[in-house]
């Protein structure tokens, strides 16, 4: 267990992805002045369940991501960033504000990879990419269908769900996977319904 500087959010960050954020808040500002002399500067990231990201009263959720900072800019109103999404941890207790949250956690495992799930990976991949292409027609996405994903399997697997069109509470069930194959059939899953929910069903072909 470690006491760990936390940065709720109104989005999910997965493992392997990337994450910009603008910090402006003071008490974030102090945050960042405390962990930037760590190799490597990290903070955890979590979904807000309900409230605002700013002012405090909001719910969060009892599982995140650690947020590793690759690139920094600071000028005198605020900094921006890039992180990196590293590993999952439950938070187990949130403790006094610092001013910033701080909140007592635990690694969870990291998923294992089988070469006996690449028929899988694949159909996953499929099945996002081909649901990203159905979601453009509809509208504005985040994520191109022809985005590149990692060569890791693992890291695919991540990212795939970090692409995926679904809503951030999907998005926690993806993270909460407990094996490589959960994750990679629960991608398969909500992929057949969000086709269904963007009026395009597909056959298995």
């Amino acid at each position: 267990m470690t006491d760990f500087p936390m940065f709720p959010l109104g989005s999910v960050l997965f493992p392997h992805m990337p994450l910009p954020l603008r910090v402006f808040e003071e008490r974030y500002m102090v945050m960042l002045s405390r962990i930037l002399p760590d190799e490597p500067s990290e903070f955890g990231v979590v979904l807000i369940e309900r409230g605002q990201e700013v002012g405090g009263g909001e719910k969060r959720f009892t599982i995140g991501t650690v947020a590793q900072i690759q690139q920094l800019d600071a000028n005198e109103d605020f900094v921006v960033l890039v992180a990196q999404g590293e590993r999952r941890i439950e938070i187990l207790e949130w403790l006094e504000e610092d001013p910033h949250p701080v909140a007592r956690v635990r690694d969870l495992p990291e998923l294992e990879w089988k070469d006996d799930l690449l028929p899988l990976r694949e159909k996953a991949e499929e099945a996002v990419r081909r649901t990203l292409r159905v979601a453009a027609e509809s509208g504005d996405q985040q994520w191109s269908a022809d985005v590149e994903i990692s060569d890791d399997p693992v890291a695919a697997a991540w990212q795939l769900a970090a692409i995926a069109p679904v809503g951030p509470l999907d998005q926690i069930a993806l993270l909460r996977s407990e094996t490589t194959e959960s994750l990679l059939s629960a991608l398969v899953e909500m992929m057949d319904s969000a086709g269904e929910s963007f009026g395009a069903p597909w056959s298995e072909e």
